[in-house]
């Protein structure tokens, strides 16, 4: 049985996620309220695998995930991109023209701003996570409060959906990060199969230092697919690198890496995997 950490209830973008990545096992999935506890799961059983939103095609990258996956000591083993869909849904018997309150994470909120301008009735409440809001309103009978979340929550929480897709932008999507402890991490990839890297770096605050960097990884053949920066606390003007990478030829990767490395301080492949 595979036992899986994620943020959120069941029935959250986070539980979908993990029945899509290991819907032929058998799953126990460990509810957990902040990304913090996430990473304490894994750290006191290391065969607990955690899933992690890292960034969303809208809302844009989860900085502190980053952060907390860096210090962590976690590995990568996947990704998966996940559709994102939002319905708006009530206790039984209820209607948009009774509702009040509508409940759901700000980030919900955020991706459905257009529909909830056509109901300026709704106060809008946030909360820790979509399908926890539907787990509240069944759990006290909330009359007049309404949720946002997948449909499969409402229906999991015997909510009834008003309205389903009331997504801003049909073309929503989070990817989701698949990390195990470092130990056990063959067990759940195939590293010559691998495609993807993800690693992490700083740089002296020199001229052309990152430049350099890019260049020798494009010397290789390697595709960069994504770069984010964050500052160093403590050091300023200094900053972190976060680069996602896809390779065709591993041995050519190694060997970017091996030339990166000593341009680079603090060098840290976070995973290499599959891409999705």
């Amino acid at each position: 049985m595979k036992r899986i950490a994620i943020q959120g209830e069941l029935g959250s973008f986070h539980d979908i996620t993990a029945c899509h990545c290991f819907e032929s096992d058998q799953r126990q999935i460990i509810c957990c309220s902040t990304f913090e506890e996430v990473f304490q799961n894994m750290k006191q059983d290391p065969t607990v695998i955690g899933i992690m939103a890292i960034e969303n095609t809208i809302a844009g990258s989860l900085l502190h995930n980053y952060e907390l996956l860096r210090e962590s000591g976690m590995t990568v083993v996947g990704e998966y991109k996940t559709h994102i869909s939002h319905c708006i849904c009530a206790l039984p018997g209820q209607s948009l023209d009774t509702l009040t309150e509508v409940h759901t994470h700000p980030v919900a909120l955020a991706q459905c701003q257009h529909y909830l301008s056509r109901h300026p009735n709704l106060k809008m409440v946030e909360a820790e996570d979509t399908a926890g809001s539907a787990k509240e309103i069944a759990a006290k009978g909330l009359q007049g409060v309404a949720a946002i979340c997948h449909a499969d929550a409402a229906e999991m929480y015997g909510l009834e959906v008003l309205e389903n897709h009331i997504e801003d932008n049909p073309h929503n999507y989070t990817r989701f990060l698949i990390m195990s402890d470092p130990r056990k991490a063959d067990f759940l990839r195939a590293l010559n199969e691998a495609d993807k890297s993800s690693i992490v770096f700083s740089l002296p605050h020199e001229e052309g230092s990152l430049s350099q960097v890019l260049s020798i990884l494009s010397f290789y053949k390697i595709n960069l697919t994504k770069i984010q920066s964050l500052p160093i606390i403590g050091r300023e003007w200094e900053y972190l690198f976060y680069v996602d990478v896809t390779y065709d030829d591993l041995t050519r990767y190694r060997q970017s890496i091996d030339a990166i490395t000593p341009l680079t301080r603090d060098l840290i492949i976070l995973g290499e995997y599959k891409a999705a």
